[in-house]
């Protein structure tokens, strides 16, 4: 994929994810011009660890100056969607990080914004668009599995932090499945489509947000993806596509840079992959979102916004089922 890296990117929020992103940017070429926090002695930080030309101590400084053409919203889950929709009011394309928004209803409200103003708008799910995702989707539509029957991956890590860590906190969409449960989701979308069916369980902690989660998307012609994420302990962190003449199996971590393989029903390795990515490979997503502005598209194939409008659908049905409502919502 090529890119003019016309773009002049601004970051919102100068957090960890932040961090990993803009470095990814700086390694790839891309133009980084201004970062914006609340506080402008953060925002100063961070443009003097990555040489950023202005650091703005407001978001409304940052969406509104003239040498931002897109914004990267790194806010917690709870202010994507007013952070998304300030940088899109103010006329720049968006790149916010996932889960998208809160719930399905935010996530509209952006999607239909950014149409109506006539900016991409693009979540930030990187992992869609890794090397090995990207070769996955050409092996599954090369009908080299067969009949794609099972989906199974998991997102675990130890995650912890004091209870008033944004990771804690119902007010700013703590928990695990936003943070983490998001990916196996994601993924498990992206190979059979939207779910007839959600069944899910989860553990929740003494702030009440979703600790450990189990959701299974089920399909009315009987195929089954299971997806498991945890704050509480560190998994294999591993997925497989499973079909009727093979399976994909992608190694630890799957939703990173990594390797898998394509092993046929009776265990011969049909395929090895492996790729050369520079950083972690963050950057994948804003060449989209780059290619994606300069071919004049408002979305593409590999995640548009009314996708992510629907994932945040089943977000909401795995929560309800749980038993998790975030505090803005009631």
């Amino acid at each position: 994929m090529t890119t003019t890296h016309a773009l002049r990117w601004g970051i919102l929020g100068p957090g960890g994810i932040a961090r990993a992103f803009t470095n990814d940017l700086v390694l790839n070429g891309f133009t980084v011009t201004a970062v914006g926090s609340r506080q402008l002695e953060r925002a100063q930080a961070f443009a003097d660890a990555f040489e950023i030309p202005r650091a703005h101590g407001s978001y409304e400084g940052l969406v509104t100056d003239p040498d931002v053409d897109v914004v990267y919203v790194a806010s917690p889950h709870a202010m994507h969607a007013g952070h998304a929709k300030l940088a899109l009011d103010a006329g720049k394309h968006v790149l916010v990080e996932k889960a998208f928004t809160l719930n399905e209803d935010e996530a509209r409200e952006v999607a239909d914004l950014a149409e109506r103003r006539g900016r991409v708008v693009l979540e930030a799910m990187w992992t869609r668009f890794l090397p090995h995702m990207r070769r996955i989707r050409e092996i599954l539509d090369e009908g080299v599995l067969g009949d794609v029957v099972t989906v199974l991956a998991d997102h675990t890590q130890l995650l912890d932090f004091e209870p008033e860590h944004r990771i804690n906190n119902p007010a700013l969409g703590g928990g695990a499945l936003l943070d983490l449960g998001i990916y196996p989701v994601s993924f498990a979308i992206d190979v059979l489509g939207l779910p007839d069916s959600v069944d899910a369980r989860a553990q929740l902690g003494e702030t009440g947000v979703d600790e450990q989660v189990q959701a299974v998307l089920n399909y009315d012609d009987g195929r089954m993806a299971s997806t498991f994420s945890s704050i509480r302990g560190a998994g294999p962190n591993t997925a497989s596509i499973i079909g009727t003449r093979a399976r994909i199996d992608i190694d630890r971590v799957w939703y990173t840079p990594t390797t898998f393989r394509v092993v046929s029903s009776d265990e011969e390795i049909l395929e090895e992959f492996a790729a050369d990515v520079t950083g972690r490979g963050m950057h994948y997503q804003a060449l989209e979102l780059e290619r994606l502005v300069a071919a004049e598209q408002l979305s593409g194939s590999i995640l548009p916004p009314e996708e992510s409008v629907a994932i945040m659908g089943v977000l909401d049905e795995i929560r309800r089922q749980i038993g998790v409502v975030y505090p803005s919502e009631l």
